[in-house]
């Protein structure tokens, strides 16, 4: 897997926790799931601009997701 294959993974990983933390929130449950969710999204994101030479400027990924989205759907 490369960088970029990682970065939207992590931020597939980041964005489904967030219901999570709603639903915990809601039925007033720690929100165990949903942070560890966020911590794996958050460290696949950091590890993607870590090994990516140069990193990633914020105008880049949303044409790295569909970059990489559409490399998955073919």
């Amino acid at each position: 897997m490369g960088p970029d294959s990682l970065l939207v993974l992590g931020l597939m990983v980041a964005v489904i926790a967030i219901p999570a933390v709603i639903s915990a929130m809601a039925e007033g449950r720690p929100p165990r799931a949903a942070t560890v969710g966020f911590m794996v999204g958050g460290g696949l994101i950091v590890f993607a601009m870590l090994t990516k030479p140069g990193g990633y400027a914020p105008g880049q990924i949303p044409d790295v997701v569909a970059r990489v989205v559409a490399g998955w759907l073919r």
